[in-house]
């Protein structure tokens, strides 16, 4: 006979279900293969793969490479055999990184890095034409996996409109990095949470106001506060500590909390199992389908502007046409 639930860490742990990137991930490729369908081409995706060789680091060497990271990317740029980039960073940790993610052309901007559409991300706008809402704005591959994780695990709410669906869930994320973190907590908070970020510097709060009333999210920093203060308050908590050292304190769970972990190392210890509800250790498999989805929606997007070019040109044609017959 099993024991009665609660009564040992073992039957604890069987309330919680742990869900593996690689069955979301499966669900997501399916909607990428439905998508390729509509294409009458594969899309060609270049990486560019130029890490700095440790023993080199003399200044003409780097030069050297920026020159040619540089040039590979120029030339993608315009070759329209080439339909999404990516880059792997860090090239040189530093400045130069930033302005090589400013030269992919945005049309080809698989990484969601351009200015564009890191602009759009932060300012909640999310088309890259808001009239006809055909061109939808990349996103960062990394923050985008949290979110479809979310979308799976039905943390978002579909009976609320688009845009709104995380309204009433209290999120906190465990990291504030420029490249995951702060994207992440700006991503969720625009979607109607509230969201605590959390570093080594203290907490900051994203939220759209009460009542998500404002377009886009607006950051308050949350003076003498720390993770003990508000990681109780979430009903789902995101980590992405790369220092093997941290493990989240699950002391501080809710009862039944969505726990998703974004870092290579494990955040949460096994006990974490005895107050989630849902535990995701992992995110890799589902960033790599997001990046591949973000190419099929920059083809996409590529065919909904020359769609619209064409639509214009005849529309200025027929008001030429229209202007040169007599009345």
């Amino acid at each position: 006979m099993s024991p009665a639930r609660g009564t040992s860490a073992s039957a604890a742990t069987t309330c919680c279900k742990t869900v593996l990137a690689g069955t979301i991930a499966r669900g997501l490729l399916s909607e990428i293969s439905d998508g390729l369908q509509t294409l009458h081409y594969p899309p060609h995706l270049l990486g560019v793969l130029a890490n700095p060789d440790p023993a080199a680091k003399l200044y003409a060497d780097w030069t050297d490479k920026t020159y040619d990271v540089e040039e590979r990317l120029l030339t993608a740029n315009n070759d329209p055999s080439v339909h999404g980039v990516i880059v792997y960073y860090p090239i040189f940790s530093n400045r130069q990184d930033q302005y090589l993610q400013q030269i992919v052309s945005i049309s080809k901007d698989v990484e969601g890095l351009s200015h564009q559409y890191i602009f759009n991300m932060y300012q909640n706008i999310r088309f890259l034409d808001p009239d006809t809402q055909l061109q939808k704005s990349i996103l960062p591959c990394t923050p985008l996996a949290v979110i479809k994780i979310l979308e799976y695990l039905r943390v978002y709410n579909t009976i609320l409109p688009y845009g709104n669906r995380l309204h009433g869930h209290t999120i906190c994320v465990v990291n504030r990095s420029e490249v995951v973190g702060r994207p992440l907590a700006a991503l969720l908070a625009n979607d109607g949470a509230v969201v605590y970020s959390v570093d080594v510097t203290g907490v900051q709060k994203f939220t759209r106001g009460e009542g998500i009333q404002k377009r886009k999210h607006e950051v308050e920093e949350k003076e003498g506060w720390s993770l003990e203060d508000c990681a109780p308050l979430c009903d789902v908590v995101v980590t992405g500590v790369p220092g093997e050292n941290f493990k989240f304190p699950c002391r501080l769970l809710r009862e039944g909390a969505v726990c998703v972990n974004f870092s290579t190392e494990k955040n949460f210890g096994p006990e974490v199992k005895e107050k989630a509800s849902i535990y995701v250790p992992a995110i890799g498999k589902v960033t790599i389908v997001v990046l591949l989805r973000n190419l099929l929606r920059i083809v996409q997007n590529a065919k909904a502007s020359i769609h619209q070019t064409v639509n214009e040109s005849d529309k200025n044609i027929e008001s030429t046409i229209g202007m040169a017959t007599p009345p």
